[in-house]
């Protein structure tokens, strides 16, 4: 590695952690100049108590979506501040980010690990971009769905940009009956998605954990009412359907017909054909951080 290299990789570090230039030197030059070993290097020395940009909270950015032949990719890249997530250059790096995630199958390690145009990987041009905004920012999560059996469609909410935005929706429906003629009801499907946030496809779907959590949350409350138990027991039969309802993709009201949920509809759209939701991705900036 150049001496100009070495150098460049000692600023990044410093940038990153916050320590001087001699200590960052020796990291850099013990761990042949990987920055993630070397800020780990300088954590055990306990010269670096944490990676210091990435203490901070990024629960801004952008999600973006790609595709090729009704494959898609779907990928959030977190900011700490809309302000960056509208900067030229943090979009340019979403963008190429965004396509590696397409020829990746939406595998972060294998998109960390992906060359871009200036033939460094995704790692190293992450780096460089945090040390030059001085922003933390990460590349959070990545799905996929690809062509085959499927019938697949998209979405995004409010696009600062095309396919790219800040609520973004993957579909994948199963049925003998031809993409042309579902193309209005699947962009409609994945902006009640978008819209309604399901947690999952149907009942069954539905992470047990989460229901009984929120069957415990629903029987402390109806208990502090001071309502007889049998009572509260039926009253929170009814709250959990309804949770369970509202979280259910099939069992949601439709947004575009209230009185209907989203399972009658396909039923109506299908006829005599079968019609499935087989998956779908939800991102939406900062979720959960």
């Amino acid at each position: 590695m150049s001496q100009e290299n070495i150098l460049e990789k000692v600023k990044q570090l410093r940038e990153l952690t916050g320590v001087g230039f001699k200590d960052c030197k020796l990291a850099i030059d013990e761990n042949n100049g990987d920055i993630d070993k070397s800020i780990e290097y300088l954590r055990k020395k306990g010269i670096a108590k944490a990676n210091k940009k990435m203490e901070r909270v990024a629960a801004d950015g952008l999600i973006s979506i790609s595709e090729n032949k009704d494959n898609f990719s779907i990928l959030e890249v977190n900011s700490e501040t809309d302000f960056v997530a509208k900067n030229e250059e943090f979009i340019k790096f979403v963008e190429e980010v965004s396509n590696l995630s397409l020829l990746n199958l939406g595998k972060i390690d294998k998109i960390l690990d992906a060359q871009m145009g200036n033939k460094k990987s995704v790692k190293e041009n992450l780096i460089t971009i945090i040390s030059k905004i001085g922003e933390k920012i990460t590349i959070r999560r990545s799905d996929y769905i690809e062509s085959g059996k499927f019938i697949n469609f998209s979405y995004m909410h409010l696009p600062v940009k095309k396919n790219m935005g800040k609520i973004g929706v993957l579909l994948s429906l199963q049925t003998e009956i031809k993409k042309e003629k579902l193309i209005e009801f699947g962009k409609q499907l994945a902006m009640h998605i978008a819209a309604s946030s399901p947690l999952s496809i149907d009942k069954d779907d539905l992470e047990q954990n989460l229901v009984k959590k929120e069957k415990e949350i629903i029987k402390e409350e109806l208990k502090n009412s001071g309502k007889d138990d049998k009572i509260i027991d039926k009253i929170a039969v009814g709250k959990l359907n309804k949770f369970v309802s509202d979280n259910t993709l099939l069992n949601q009201e439709w947004i575009m017909e209230p009185k209907k949920k989203v399972k009658d509809i396909i039923k109506e759209i299908a006829g005599k054909n079968k019609l499935t939701v087989k998956k779908f991705v939800r991102f939406k900036v900062g979720e959960g951080v």
